[in-house]
């Protein structure tokens, strides 16, 4: 018989997937290559679908040529002196009038994010969100200081340091924040004097367009922003293209190191965020009720498709078989379903690829004796209507050296490890070529002040998820799953969209 915690899921997760369809829904949205201040949509036979409802058209969109990634480079280039020159105030003013715009278009796009992306309301609500306040926190720092002034062992000599624009930043970013990815590289990429090319993920071309139109009503000038859709094909033409300054990159691992080895021997700025393999440890004297929520949110919501997602769960043997228990009884009450419904947790997978790739990954973990506590099954059906659906998965793993506990799976899957003693929780966690996140959950002041010392990771979390991040704060990862870059948000991504000059002056009179 199944829990009742079972039957309320498999009530809710049988909602008519009708439900969801809206007059939103109904308009199909064009998307092309946005050049020199103007649109290119003549040839927009591509569908972008719903992963929900994969025979639903999102929108239509084109393919840059390689002609026109050439323009795009070229175009920003010519645009930057002007730019540059810009007084940084005014720059700041476009991007707050692009927080101003976006707000109001708020609910529609995040509609338009669920539709294309497949995320559920509520959490495309919370990106959209996020994405305003990223840039009325980037327009803000268009006030700060930009330099130091020092003192000089020489009689009427000024000594001061000035920051200036990098020139042309190519920005290529995920399906999986489409709005707020970008929004992390092109505002302070624009606010500190740079122009852009941005190279969205294939997958959210409609999203990205939609963005391109605010900042383009925000006043952003022509040739300033630059957008180019297509596939890895036209990533690798910015990357290798020689009118390109600096490059950043959010995505895979892989990818990551190919823009890394083509651009850095050129003396091309470089900025990564690659993948994680997140692990929260859970000591015995934690709040195991909390702590199971937790991480079980961390690594299912969003469909478990960020690096920031919980991908190992290290408990202590004392409290190991509970707290695998309350993790297994979370993971199964969440509620699996179209992400435009009403009380759905976790939305289906972005692509069929997608899910075929994490179904294959959780199938070599059940053929490496990883023991099934929950999920792991495609959900099929009609009430799911073809989308790319997965149950939640939770493993119980013996062996750390298997694939699951290795190499991240992109997807709502985390695996329960045991450790006997707090060095082995911490050699586990450790374990990973990795270093984005790590959580623990303990009361001790101790066992916080040694997670932060020696846990390898860019982004410690005590006591919650490894999934949160601030807009106003360093975000990034050390090992593999970030460049040695300048980190994303805050007052660094200064350092990285700008270079520092010094400047001896002694008057002339």
């Amino acid at each position: 018989m199944d829990s009742d915690v079972e039957q309320e899921a498999k009530r809710r997760n049988g909602l008519n997937p009708e439900i969801a369809t809206s007059a939103t829904t109904r308009k199909i949205h064009t998307a092309g290559s946005f050049i020199g201040g103007r649109w290119s949509v003549s040839r927009a036979d591509n569908v972008s679908t719903n992963p929900a409802h994969p025979s639903q058209v999102v929108g239509r969109y084109q393919v840059s040529t390689a002609e026109e990634v050439d323009y795009a480079v070229d175009t920003a280039r010519s645009a930057w002196r002007e730019w540059c020159m810009v007084n940084s105030i005014e720059r700041g003013r476009v991007i707050r009038r692009a927080a101003i715009l976006l707000e109001k278009r708020a609910e529609e796009i995040a509609r338009l994010i669920t539709l294309e992306e497949g995320k559920t309301l509520p959490e495309a609500r919370s990106e959209v969100l996020r994405t305003i306040e990223t840039f009325h926190y980037h327009a803000g720092r268009a006030w700060a200081p930009t330099g130091k002034t020092y003192a000089s062992s020489m009689p009427d000599e000024d000594v001061r340091t000035v920051r200036f624009p990098v020139g042309v930043v190519a920005v290529i970013s995920p399906w999986n924040f489409p709005v707020l990815t970008p929004a992390w590289k092109i505002a302070p990429a624009l606010v500190h004097g740079n122009t852009v090319v941005w190279k969205p993920a294939s997958l959210t071309p409609i999203v990205a367009a939609e963005l391109v139109r605010i900042l383009e009503q925000a006043g952003v000038p022509a040739g300033v922003l630059n957008l180019v859709l297509g596939s890895g094909r036209v990533g690798q033409q910015i990357v290798d293209h020689p009118g390109v300054d600096a490059i950043t990159f959010t995505g895979s691992t892989q990818v990551g190191q190919g823009i890394w080895n083509s651009a850095t021997p050129r003396g091309v700025k470089v900025q990564l965020e690659l993948g994680g393999h997140n692990a929260a440890i859970v000591f015995p004297d934690a709040d195991l009720d909390h702590a199971a929520k937790t991480v079980v949110a961390g690594a299912m919501l969003s469909a478990g498709q960020k690096c920031t997602a919980t991908r190992r769960i290290i408990a202590l043997s004392e409290v190991h078989d509970e707290l695998a228990e309350r993790i297994r009884t979370e993971a199964e009450r969440l509620v699996v379903g179209d992400g435009l419904i009403e009380g759905v947790d976790v939305s289906p997978l972005v692509s069929r690829s997608a899910l075929e790739e994490v179904k294959g990954e959780i199938d070599r973990a059940c053929q490496e004796g990883a023991e099934l506590l929950a999920g792991g099954e495609v959900l099929e059906g009609a009430e799911y209507d073809g989308g790319h659906y997965l149950a939640p998965t939770v493993f119980v793993v013996k062996d750390p050296k298997i694939r699951l506990c290795r190499e991240e799976v992109f997807g709502p899957v985390t695996a329960i490890m045991e450790a006997s003693d707090d060095e082995e929780a911490f050699e586990l966690a450790n374990a990973t070529r990795f270093g984005l996140c790590a959580a623990v959950f303990t009361a001790s002041e101790r066992r916080t002040r040694r997670a932060v010392a020696e846990l390898e990771a860019g982004m410690i979390n005590i006591n919650t998820s490894t999934t949160g991040s601030e807009l106003h704060v360093p975000f990034g990862g050390v090992k593999a799953s970030s460049s040695q870059a300048p980190r994303e948000q805050g007052e660094t991504a200064e350092e990285f969209f700008t270079e520092s000059k010094t400047v001896y002056l002694v008057p002339g009179d």
